[in-house]
């Protein structure tokens, strides 16, 4: 379960044409409220453009199963000047991102 919110958290590791360099990018705003087990909450935003925000809550499935289920959206521009956003849900049924530029399957 760890492993799965940690590679949702990977996920954003988005190029930006924005002016600001990558390698100098700086963190401009970060809000985060930890729910301990029962899940997270956070939003960030870089200089060089990238947003995102995710918020996680413990669901529980049945008798013993339970599991974080994991939600939010990133932000960057990429080389061809376009803002692409995508939004992501995480849960039982693996990571499913939607977004108009992603192929449908």
């Amino acid at each position: 379960m760890k492993f799965a919110v940690a590679f949702v958290c990977l996920v954003v590791s988005a190029v930006v044409a924005v002016p600001v360099p990558n390698k100098d990018a700086q963190i401009v705003r970060f809000d985060n409220d930890h729910k301990g087990i029962d899940g997270y909450s956070y939003q960030v935003e870089t200089s060089n453009g990238i947003q995102q925000q995710e918020t996680a809550e413990l669901r529980s499935f049945g008798d013993d199963n339970a599991a974080i289920v994991v939600r939010g959206s990133y932000s960057f521009t990429a080389d061809d000047g376009q803002v692409y956003t995508v939004n992501y849900i995480a849960d039982e049924n693996g990571f499913q991102p939607e977004a108009p530029h992603l192929p449908k399957a």
